[in-house]
């Protein structure tokens, strides 16, 4: 019942394809070319993080494991556990856990904003570190930049979308 179909190819691309041109597509090319990693003189990998309001950057190298945010040590910076917790979720995730050594500078938003923005931005540092660990980074959800942003005030209203008190008489 199944019909195999061939596919005629053209005189021109079989002669193209003998020339090596048209072997492969760019996808292919660009999964088969190794990413080198991109590392400084310093042994530190670079990148900027961002949530919010809040623009982190980044520096990673190997150490064992301290985390400086604007000078100040992770635990006194961000006292919370849970926003401690979120900066070490990269490192649970490709199993690297106690290996780098995190310096950034933060400004912006809030605590949380900033503490998403470290997390981003230790997330894409690791990618150029290592390049093997993107797939894994990528299915965590790490690599995406959360695009959600306060909603501006608009004229006529007492907030983004708050009206004022009605009154009816």
């Amino acid at each position: 019942m199944a019909e195999e179909t061939q596919v005629e190819v053209a005189p021109e691309a079989e002669g193209m394809a003998a020339l090596g041109v048209l072997t492969d597509t760019p996808a292919e090319q660009s999964a088969a070319a190794p990413v080198e990693p991109k590392i400084d003189a310093q042994g530190r990998s670079y990148a900027t993080g961002r949530r919010k309001n809040a623009t982190a950057r980044v520096w990673l190298k190997r150490g064992s494991g301290l985390i400086i945010i604007n000078g100040r040590d992770v635990t006194r910076y961000f006292a919370r556990p849970v926003l401690q917790m979120l900066l070490q979720q990269p490192f649970e995730t490709t199993e690297r856990v106690g290996e780098f050594d995190v310096m950034a500078t933060v400004v912006g938003g809030g605590l949380s904003g900033q503490a998403g923005a470290i997390r981003h931005g230790i997330s894409r540092a690791l990618t150029y570190f290592e390049p093997g660990l993107r797939p894994v980074l990528k299915a965590g959800g790490f690599m995406t930049r959360d695009p959600r942003v306060v909603e501006r005030k608009k004229y006529g209203k007492a907030k983004a979308r708050k009206s004022f008190q009605f009154s009816k008489r």
